[in-house]
């Protein structure tokens, strides 16, 4: 039982937070709530993406799916997308409306061997930001996650 007016808890109080633990991040004063500020913000994701399209204008079953020759519209589309995923400019919404990645990406035949080569240079890609485990795993988790719902057509076999 609360000994504040009408039994309801006092106010939370402004100002740092109140250390969980010992050597807790969350109580520094560099936490962040935005995962986009805490892994380092628009660089850190501009690096992600370079790495990533320098596989992807490489590999043979991937650089088909993007149709237009230069890949700097697709790798700006990308990190707009992803910036504003991870709590950074909402510049994507504002220029593209809402995601629809599973309708976007239909139009391209996306088997379990195309998702394995995008995470693949994915994985190049986030190792070469050298992120802390928990920030690196949260970020891998969502690349699976979502690498997985894209795919739209059945395994192209042997003969492919």
């Amino acid at each position: 039982m609360s000994n504040t007016a009408g039994g309801q808890p006092p106010a939370p109080q402004a100002g740092p937070r109140r250390q969980l633990m010992q050597n807790d991040p969350f109580s520094q004063p560099a936490y962040t709530d935005s995962f986009y500020a805490a892994v380092g913000g628009h660089e850190t994701f501009v690096k992600l993406i370079d790495v990533f399209y320098d596989g992807v204008a490489t590999d043979p079953l991937l650089r088909p799916m993007y149709p237009e020759e230069d890949l700097e519209p697709a790798k700006r589309r990308f990190l707009m997308f992803l910036e504003q995923y991870w709590g950074g400019p909402t510049t994507y919404g504002e220029e593209r409306g809402h995601p629809r990645l599973r309708m976007r990406h239909m139009p391209f035949r996306v088997t379990p061997e195309a998702k394995d080569r995008w995470l693949f240079h994915m994985r190049t890609a986030v190792d070469s930001l050298e992120l802390s485990p928990l920030h690196e795993g949260t970020l891998w988790d969502y690349m699976e996650r979502a690498a997985l719902t894209m795919v739209n057509s059945p395994s192209t076999g042997p003969e492919a």
